[in-house]
């Protein structure tokens, strides 16, 4: 038996006591939010009516370490430290030479490392006082990592999910409803901005542009509701940092180091949580390390978006974010990775990306199947569609170094367990299951649809 270490394992006393803020590392390189009204560089204030003030100072900080609420480290200790595992048993099926890790935050409460976010959220709101979130979900992760947390604070949920994926994934909606969390399909006539939508598309299979509308119009309607989000803004970033910050101590105990690190890329949560705390090292000079987000072909907003300012919805009620996108009206084509299914990118890995420190990977949904199939087959464990994206890009990379004989050390994020895609890969299994096409022409007039960054400096 070769002496391998499978699982790197951190006490619950090793768990970080606080999240890494990349922005205070970025400085000049970030362009500022834009009120949706005065195109004039965002407050405090104006958000407000949003979120309640510690996550506005976290969206707006420049400290490069912040500390983690004693109330929320406990919640975290359900589930963190989670696992660092070697992928031994891929590795062998690959025949490669490279030493394949991932970090597996399938173990969480709602089976993703949505939870991590989720709990700080509800936690702020809590203490603020709020009685009720709006939030908006694309596959159903994040609406059940919410549930879960807000049932813990006693705050009511209000759950708009794209329904798509409300009609794919029903049991995502029942674990949502089991933490108490109420659940409708977006686009809805409960808003406005769904009915409107409705009106001039009543077939619409929804997108999370237009599930945030309808949760953004139902938190400003009522001063009693604030919104919650689940990806692209920096808090939300920030609080997933303890993955990659908890894989840092493991790869030390490990005597390794990832010379590649990969995550999907929706709205950039987890994959940011993976890798900002490695990009760190990065901007310091001190690694060389590269990172791969990985999107859907069918929505390929880093390939192929524009790095413009946009809104983060279809209805134009969110700020004005610097960002790569397809243009916030853009509807994805209906892939079962619905947590990628997003036309825009955050502005903290956009600003990476433009810095040349981020790469960028499209790929097509079947590849990611298969992809996902085999992890399962070595490792015991079914991805969901989303993290089987990152999957696919990291056999890429492993059949790379077997056919270039040079070893390295890849690390993946495991974002979350397939368990409640068991249909998808039925119809992956008999031949359903197509790749969605991205045609160019899908981006004229985007430059219509957005605003130049020039802007900026007005």
């Amino acid at each position: 038996m070769k002496n391998y270490t499978r699982n790197i394992v951190l006490q619950p006393n090793e768990m970080p006591d606080k999240w890494y803020n990349i922005a205070a590392d970025l400085g000049g390189k970030m362009l500022p939010p834009l009120h949706p009204g005065t195109l004039k560089p965002l407050d405090g204030a104006s958000m407000s009516v949003l979120f309640p003030d510690e996550l506005i100072r976290q969206e707006m900080s420049g400290e490069r370490f912040i500390s983690i609420p004693d109330e929320v480290r406990d919640l975290y200790a359900m589930f963190r430290p989670s696992p660092l595992y070697r992928a031994v048993n891929l590795e062998k099926m690959l025949g490669t030479p490279a030493k394949i890790y991932y970090k597996y935050e399938g173990v969480s409460p709602s089976g993703s490392h949505k939870t991590n976010t989720a709990i700080a959220q509800a936690y702020y709101n809590k203490i603020e006082g709020v009685k009720k979130i709006a939030t908006e979900t694309g596959a159903g992760q994040w609406g059940s990592a919410l549930s879960f947390a807000c049932n813990h604070f006693g705050i009511d949920l209000q759950v708009f999910m794209v329904k798509v994926s409300y009609e794919q994934k029903p049991y995502r909606k029942m674990l949502m409803n089991l933490w108490n969390g109420k659940v409708e399909a977006s686009p809805s006539n409960t808003t406005q901005a769904g009915r409107n939508i409705l009106a001039q598309h009543p077939d619409s299979p929804g997108s999370l542009g237009i599930a945030i509308s309808e949760a953004i119009e139902l938190a400003v309607s009522d001063p009693a509701t604030k919104y919650s989000l689940g990806s692209v803004l920096n808090h939300v970033l920030l609080h997933q940092t303890i993955i990659g910050l908890e894989a840092e101590k493991q790869f030390e105990k490990a005597g390794d180091y990832p010379d590649v690190v990969i995550g999907c890329f929706g709205g950039g949560s987890n994959f940011a949580g993976i890798s900002f705390p490695f990009v760190r090292h990065n901007l310091d000079g001190k690694t060389k390390t590269r990172f791969i987000a990985v999107e859907p072909t069918s929505c390929p907003k880093l390939t192929k978006g524009s790095f413009r300012y946009d809104f983060g919805d279809v209805a134009g009620m969110t700020p004005l974010l610097p960002m790569h996108t397809l243009g916030h009206d853009f509807i994805p084509p209906g892939i079962h990775a619905g947590g990628l299914r997003y036309h825009g990118a955050a502005p903290l890995v956009s600003a990476l990306v433009n810095e040349g420190i981020v790469e960028a990977q499209a790929i097509d949904q079947l590849e990611c199947f298969e992809a996902g199939l085999k992890f399962a087959q070595a490792e015991g464990i079914l991805p969901a569609p989303e993290t089987a994206h990152a999957i696919a890009a990291t056999i890429r990379e492993a059949l790379k170094a077997k056919a270039e004989n040079s070893p390295r050390t890849i690390l993946f994020n495991l974002s979350g367990h397939g368990y409640f895609d068991m249909y998808a890969y039925q119809l992956y299994l008999d031949n359903k299951l197509t790749n969605f096409i991205f045609d160019d022409k899908m981006l004229e007039g985007i430059e219509g649809k957005t605003h130049p960054v020039e802007l900026a400096f007005r």
